[in-house]
């Protein structure tokens, strides 16, 4: 097997995505109605990836978008995918715009490690953070110009920036 057929065969098709989304939306729906809860999904496949969106009126998500449980549901939610369909799962949740307000934290933290790299420094070391946080990472880095390399393992995994 060639290189290119073994990452052909590790990818998944839109169609595989979509039917994660699905069962994401389900078990994401139960959790939903156990809490009592009122919600509107939205499923979308992006980067390769599927994306589960959960919105609500009011504050009602309140409780559930903060990055640490926002964390834990889509683990919960992964799980709960690999157990339906026998594959992992690299879905991708979002609470209440959860993700957007990851994203403008994740901004403000490149923006103060540039200013360090700004006063002299040669290198910004960033703290820990998940694969998916880490890639949103690599991406403001790029679109600023800098360069970006993560070191560690495991949960010490972390990004440090540079001008290459």
């Amino acid at each position: 097997m060639t290189a290119q057929d073994l990452r052909a065969s590790s990818e998944s098709t839109v169609e595989q995505l979509e039917h994660e989304g699905d069962v994401a939306a389900d078990f994401l729906e139960e959790l939903l109605d156990i809490v009592d809860i009122d919600g509107d999904l939205t499923l979308d496949v992006r980067q390769g990836r599927a994306y589960v969106s959960v919105e609500a009126e009011g504050n009602g998500l309140a409780l559930l978008s903060s990055p640490d449980t926002v964390q834990a549901l889509q683990e919960l939610t992964r799980l709960a995918v690999q157990s339906k369909t026998g594959s992992f799962s690299r879905m991708i949740l979002d609470v209440g715009g959860s993700r957007d307000t990851r994203r403008r934290q994740l901004e403000a933290l490149v923006d103060a490690a540039v200013a360090k790299l700004d006063d002299g420094a040669t290198q910004a070391s960033l703290p820990s953070m998940s694969s998916y946080e880490r890639k949103l990472v690599h991406d403001i880095v790029s679109e600023r110009g800098l360069t970006s390399e993560s070191y560690g393992d495991g949960a010490d995994r972390h990004t440090v920036i540079s001008r290459g």
